[in-house]
């Protein structure tokens, strides 16, 4: 079974070899037919602290590192200005 990976932008780099990364859905709503915007929050494991905040990434599903931690850091696809 192939692992889940997901692009978004780092919002924090706060805690050690931790980021947090903001992923957005577009979803058209079924009544009203207007397109809505989901932030959805990841917590994934960065081991040598690559990424800054600003930085569109992509992280993968893994094994839990800790409580909220069960995604890891694959690679960083631009850098924040």
């Amino acid at each position: 079974m192939p692992k889940r990976t997901l692009q978004g932008r780092v919002s924090s780099d706060k805690c050690d070899k931790t980021i947090t990364v903001d992923v957005v859905r577009k979803k058209k709503h079924k009544l009203y037919h207007k397109v809505m915007t989901f932030t959805t929050k990841f917590k994934a494991h960065d081991a040598e602290n690559t990424a800054k905040p600003g930085d569109l990434v992509t992280i993968e599903e893994c094994r839990p590192y800790s409580k909220h931690k069960t995604w890891l850091l694959k690679e960083v696809l631009e850098r924040a200005v």
